[in-house]
């Protein structure tokens, strides 16, 4: 079992920036694929960025390109989530969540665990 914690969310003006992090426990966290994904009100939950065990792939949304950066720190077991040039539809709930098999990490059905989100606002 691996339990994850998010956290770094708030209220931020369009434009602005926040850094989300994620601490997991509980397992070997260099052996999990981290994914961010994130659900806003009456929407389906989309993913946002990835990162392989070691870091050497990510993957993000087009929406996010260039705007998110997704790294981690394996020594700190803690995933994070670079958003600049916040804009107001990136509002939502944002959830990390832990994989441990190889398969396409743009699908939220392929991860094993899940944080319980950490709430984004960003104002216009």
């Amino acid at each position: 079992q691996v339990y994850m914690v998010e956290s770094g969310g708030g209220l931020v003006e369009a434009g602005g920036s926040l850094r989300l992090s994620c601490a997991a426990s509980g397992g070997t966290f260099s052996m999990y694929t981290m994914g961010w994904f994130r659900q806003a009100p009456g929407k389906e939950r989309e993913f946002v960025a990835a990162i392989t065990r070691i870091g050497n792939s990510k993957y993000y949304a087009d929406s996010m390109k260039g705007r998110f950066t997704i790294y981690r720190d394996n020594a700190q077991n803690t995933v994070y989530l670079q958003m600049n040039s916040l804009k107001p539809e990136d509002t939502a709930v944002y959830y990390c969540a832990a994989e441990r098999s190889p398969s396409d990490p743009r699908f939220s059905y392929g991860y094993d665990y899940w944080g319980q989100g950490t709430q984004v606002t960003v104002s216009s």
